[in-house]
This record gives structure tokens, C-alpha cells and sequence, in this order.
């Protein structure tokens, strides 16, 4: 359908009256018509200012034809420009967006008549909210695990609430003890207001402070105080959730699963369970064990307290997952505590999601994951740890395009997860998109400078990208040794330097040969050893490495193609489609 004159003043003026207030989402673009920005997950697009009126216009008429008359009118208004002109425009914005017009994800032509949007564009009205972690204001200021519980559990109950953008607490707790401009912070985490908060408890007795902010003026809309007995904490919470439904002017349907919640029958289970969290967020040996030993005594106090169960089930994995207890037994305490949870609250969607990573990776069960995974999504399709659960089970069936779509929807609420990066370099690897894997890896390191074997990951899109010295500097920085011994193995080798890379693969043999089989079948298949490298990938698949988990499309393996051993390999895994 073809724009005519007065529909083009009607857009002309839509632009004009709207252009300070809406979003939009296009596939997985985000066009913020207030800062006049647009970006793919948390990353800004640079467009000069035609090529971003240009994409607006065609937004705003979608899923309407523009004819190059119009275009021409309403991006270049009261300036004569020629058809060219128009046409030399889209093909900039096309290489921006990174648009094949041979098939066009977001702008479509036709010969001689004009272009429209090639996908949906939906408008996006939700009101955005960050919970920074609560300062701990207690005497002997050791009530930090029970200040970050209270904004962990304040989080939990906002993200049930639709029509409202909460972000995960991995990227709001980022934030943690920084000294920032709040504004900064919004503009940061992409959200219009925060919520933060304090917590002072002494003996049985607890007083909260929660204060909400706007984010464009730095005004506070709410300011409260809270005293209660500590046996009353969910019931403060939720005093607060719904506060700030009501200073946010929400409206919340009957069902949307916000009902206040009874307090624990135990006290204690609660700051055994907010223990757990504090000790795992770690993320080490000792703080994983602690978990566990926290978790339990919680599930010992209180047999029913099902969110204990599903964090039991994730400490558990970890343990097996870094190689800090045999991955048999790891796995099989992990697996009966994340049913123990879904049996205990079959609603609770944190316990389906884990119990569709652990029988995915660890059991190879493909449909009973898809099936938790599933449920864990229609129960809470918004949360960010199950979609980025959801992207890894796509990206083992080798779906990118899916894993990527997730991935995005994941950083919508948890813009600063370094792991959720990661996951998109896995994907763009594999897609053969390069630059973008690059860029992907570089953001975790930027947001995290420590993340494990992230220089090992960027050494590796390197070497793809066949920047053989770059690749072992990266390969060389990196502090795991499995995967720092393997990458420089693979490096040197790429450089020539037979001798070095012996000595690196030797070491790992040495060293990593019971935890990293994998690891090491990647080195052998990247020099070309390809007896060797179908060895060691039969000894992961005995010692069920969960690396092999992203064994489709993995670029070290590529000598290994059409090779009929490894074509039966990949079968025993038996991967979903």
C-alpha cells in the first residue's frame, strides 16, 4: 500500500508529536525516539542524522509502503534531492544495520515504487525500573547477604509484574558500592527510574529505607520507612514491590501473580537460604560449598522452601561444572534437588529452567529439557537467567538465529551480563559473522576484565581470523591454564613454531588431561591430528565433558569434516535439531 499526500502530513506529524516518548523493536533492533538512538541488544548503532529519520519514517508507517516521493519529502523536508539521493541513503543505512537487501531483515524495496520495513515493528510502552543493591547500615555492618537478598527478593517480585521492564540483578548489581551519578546509572542500565534502599537489623528487629528515583531529573518519588520484626521480611518486600506499582502508576490484573506472599515458618531457613546466595555470587570453589552447606540447612529448617531447592541444584552443577567435585556425583545431587524444587512449587519457573540446563548437559535428555525449558519460559517469559538458560539450549541445537533472539531478550533486562556476551560470540561464531563474535567477546572482558577464559575466547576469533600474533597475546594473558595452555598450543602452531606448540600441548597433557578432554581434542583437530583429536573426543564423551554441550559448528573442529569418525561421533551425541 502506497502513502498518499495527507497520510504523509498525518506521519509528518506523528513524528513531530511522539518523537520524545516512544520505542520501538525491529527484529531485534531498539529505536529510542527520545535520544534518537538506535541499538542492536545494549549496543548503539551510529547513524548520521538522514539515515536515522529515513529508518524512523519507515517505522512509523510500517507495515506501509513509502514511496520515494514521500521519502523524499519527509527526510529531506523543503530540499530538492533526487531519486538517488534516496536511494544512496537507504544503501547506507542498509550497511549500518548490517542489512542484506538480497534478504533483508529490516528494509525492504521494490523496484520503482519505494521500500517498507522487511519485519514487524512493535511499539515498546513498558515503564523500566533498576533495584541497586541495598547498603547495610547494621551496627557491625554484617547483615550485607540480608541487604542483597532484600533488593534480590524486591527484583524477583517486580519482574512478575507485565507492562514493567525490570533489570536482573547481575547488571544492577554492577553498581555495587559505586559512587556514580544515579542518573549515569539509568542512562547506563537503559531504565527510567531506580530503587535503592538500606537495611539496619539488630536482634529481631528490622528497618528498611527505599527510595525511588527518576532517572531523567534525579527527583525522588518515593521515600519510605519500614520497621518490622525480621519474622515479617517477604511481607516488608512486598509492601515495597507494591509502593512502587503504585508511584510507577501501574495497573496490575488479578492475575498477574503479585499476591503478597505468607512469611517463612522459619526465620532462620530465610537468612540460611540469603547466606547461600551471598556465598555462591563468589563464583569459587569455597563460596560454591559454602553454598550448598547453606542451602541445605535452609531445606533442613524448612522442607518446603522450594527456591532453596533450585539454588541448591545450581550450586551443585557448578561444583560439577569446574571440575571442584566429580561431575557423577555433582550432577546427581543437582538433579534431585531441581526436581525436589519443581516438586515442591511447580510454578516456580527458576527451577524448571535449572533442571532443563542440568538434564541438557549433564543427561543428554534433549526432549525432557526442551519440555522444562518451555515451562520455565511460558511461566516467566521476561526473566533474564532463563532466557540466557534458553539461548545456551538453542546454541547446543545448533539453532543461532533462535540462540541470538533469546540472548537479545536476555540483555533487555540484564544489559551488563558479561555471559550473556559470551553467548553471542558462541552464536556469531559459528554464523561465520566474525567481526561481530569479536565484538561480543571484547564487551564481556570490557564489563568484565577477569571473566575466565574470555582472552582464551578472543584468542580464538583471532585465530579464525587468521591474526596469528594477536591470537597469542590474547592466548598468553589468559589465567585458566587449560585453556591458556591449549590456545597458545594453537597459536604457536599457526605461527610455525612446531617446537613451542609441543611444549604447550605437552604441559596440558600433563596437567589437564582428567578435567579438559575436550579441550585438548580442539588442539589435535586444529593441527590437523585428527586420530588424536577423535580420541580425546571419545574420553570426553566417556568422562561426559560438559564442553562438548557446543561441540555443533565449533570452527576447531573443521578439520574434522566429512571425516566418517567424527560424522558418527556427532551422531552418539545425539544433539537436538
Amino acid at each position: 500500500m502506497r502513502v498518499d499526500k495527507a497520510s504523509s502530513t498525518a506521519l509528518h506529524n506523528k513524528t513531530d508529536n511522539r518523537s520524545s516518548k516512544m520505542k520501538y523493536r525491529l527484529s531485534d533492533l531498539t529505536i529510542d525516539t527520545g535520544r534518537q538512538l538506535v541499538s542492536r541488544a545494549t549496543d548503539p548503532i551510529p547513524l548520521p542524522k538522514l539515515s536515522y529519520d529515513l529508518l524512523l519514517v519507515l517505522v512509523q508507517a510500517a507495515p506501509n509502503l513509502v514511496s520515494q516521493d514521500e521519502l523524499m519529502r519527509l527526510v529531506w523536508p523543503g530540499i530538492v534531492v533526487s531519486p538517488e539521493t534516496v536511494s544512496q541513503r537507504v544503501k547506507l543505512l542498509r550497511d549500518a544495520l548490517d542489512d542484506d537487501p538480497r534478504a533483508p531483515r529490516y528494509i525492504a524495496g521494490l523496484r520503482g515504487r519505494g521500500y517498507q520495513l522487511a519485519a514487524a515493528a512493535e511499539e515498546v510502552g513498558e515503564k523500566s525500573i533498576a533495584v541497586l543493591p541495598f547498603t547495610d547500615l547494621s551496627e557491625k555492618k554484617d547483615q550485607e547477604f540480608f541487604a542483597d537478598g532484600m533488593a534480590e527478593e524486591i527484583i524477583d517480585f517486580l519482574v512478575k509484574i507485565p507492562r514493567l521492564k525490570v533489570i536482573s540483578r547481575t547488571s544492577s548489581f554492577q553498581f555495587k558500592g559505586a559512587k556514580q551519578d544515579l542518573r549515569s546509572i539509568g542512562t547506563q542500565l537503559g531504565v527510567g527510574y531506580l530503587l535503592e534502599g538500606s537495611v539496619r537489623r539488630s536482634d529481631s528487629r528490622l528497618r528498611v529505607t527505599a527510595q525511588l528515583i527518576d532517572c531523567r531529573d534525579g527527583m525522588h518519588l518515593m521515600s519510605q520507612t519500614y520497621e518490622r520484626d525480621i519474622s515479617d521480611v517477604l511481607k516488608v518486600q512486598d509492601e515495597i514491590a507494591a509502593t512502587l506499582v503504585r508511584a510507577l502508576q501501574i495497573e496490575v490484573s488479578a492475575d498477574a501473580g503479585t499476591a503478597p506472599r505468607p512469611a517463612s515458618r522459619s526465620t532462620e531457613a530465610y537468612a540460611s537460604y540469603l547466606r547461600g546466595r551471598h556465598a555462591h555470587d563468589r563464583y569459587d570453589q569455597q563460596g560454591f560449598e559454602q553454598a550448598v552447606d547453606f542451602y541445605q540447612r535452609a531445606l533442613d529448617l524448612d522442607p518446603s522452601f522450594a527456591a532453596a531447592a533450585a539454588a541448591l541444584a545450581v550450586a551443585y552443577s557448578n561444583l560439577g561444572i569446574y571440575g571442584f567435585m566429580p561431575p557423577a556425583l555433582a550432577y546427581e545431587q543437582a538433579r534431585r534437588a531441581a526436581e525436589n524444587a519443581v516438586a515442591l512449587n511447580p510454578n516456580l519457573a527458576p527451577a524448571h529452567a535449572t533442571l532443563a540446563m542440568i538434564i541438557g548437559m549433564y543427561y543428554w535428555d534433549w526432549p525432557t529439557a526442551d519440555r522444562e525449558m518451555k515451562r520455565a519460559l511460558a511461566l516467566a517469559p521476561n526473566h533474564a537467567p532463563n532466557l540466557l538458560l534458553a539461548a545456551r539450549q538453542s546454541l547446543a541445537a545448533g539453532r543461532w538465529d533462535d540462540t541470538l533472539k533469546l540472548q537479545n531478550r536476555s540483555l533487555e533486562q540484564d544489559p551488563l551480563n558479561p555471559s550473556s556476551y559470551l553467548v553471542r560470540y558462541y552464536a556469531q561464531v559459528r554464523n561465520g559473522r566474525l567481526a561481530e563474535a569479536e565484538a561480543a567477546i571484547r564487551r564481556t572482558l570490557e564489563i568484565s576484565p577477569t571473566f575466565s577464559s574470555a582472552h582464551y575466547y578472543l584468542g580464538i576469533v583471532l585465530l579464525v581470523r587468521y591474526q596469528f600474533e594477536a591470537a597469542l597475546a590474547e592466548m598468553l594473558k589468559e589465567r585458566d591454564d587449560a585453556t591458556r595452555l591449549g590456545g597458545s598450543a594453537m597459536a604457536y602452531f599457526a605461527l610455525g613454531r612446531q617446537a613451542d606448540s609441543d611444549a604447550a600441548l605437552t604441559q596440558m597433557l600433563n596437567s589437564q588431561a582428567d578435567h579438559h578432554p575436550f579441550h585438548i581434542a580442539l588442539v589435535y583437530a586444529f593441527r590437523g591430528e585428527a586420530d588424536e583429536a577423535l580420541k580425546w573426543l571419545d574420553r570426553a564423551y566417556v568422562q561426559k565433558d560438559v564442553r562438548l554441550l557446543y561441540i555443533k559448528g565449533e570452527p576447531l573442529l573443521k578439520n574434522l569434516d566429512g571425516n566418517p569418525r567424527y560424522e558418527a561421533f556427532l551422531q552418539k551425541m545425539a544433539l537436538p535439531e
